[in-house]
């Protein structure tokens, strides 16, 4: 994964929301079995799952958590490569620390214009 690419994703997205430049966000990458985990223990869901956020309050927006293998299989399953898939899920994680929600269809697509708009449209879902 191209880490200078993630960084200047977290902080274009920040910036575009309006976020202060001391805002900050932290990113992890693990596997299917450490998100199942953090599943389990804070949502009650005993499964693997893409992306994970874990809002804060004030300039530590909170915490972002991706499964680089989760993100694998959905970049294989869109021919998109790893690099573009975990981009994306950084970005809808953000999001979601910034308070978007996807609970309803019409959030989901609000969530996926906003990242595509960030991101380019060539990284949306």
């Amino acid at each position: 994964m191209d880490r200078k690419r993630l960084l200047k994703t977290a902080v274009r997205l920040l910036k575009a929301e309006g976020c202060p430049e001391s805002s900050e966000v932290s990113i992890l990458l693990t596997d299917d079995a450490g998100i199942s985990e953090l599943n389990r223990q804070y949502r009650g869901e005993d499964r693997a799952t893409d992306v994970l956020a874990f809002p804060m309050q004030g300039e530590v927006l909170g915490d972002v958590v991706i499964s680089a293998e989760t993100a694998k299989r959905q970049a294989d399953e869109r021919d998109k490569s790893l690099d573009d898939e975990i981009v994306l899920l950084l970005a809808h994680g953000i999001l979601h620390l910034l308070g978007y929600t996807d609970d309803t269809d019409d959030e989901a697509h609000r969530m996926q214009q906003r990242a595509a708009e960030v991101i380019g449209a060539a990284a949306a879902r």
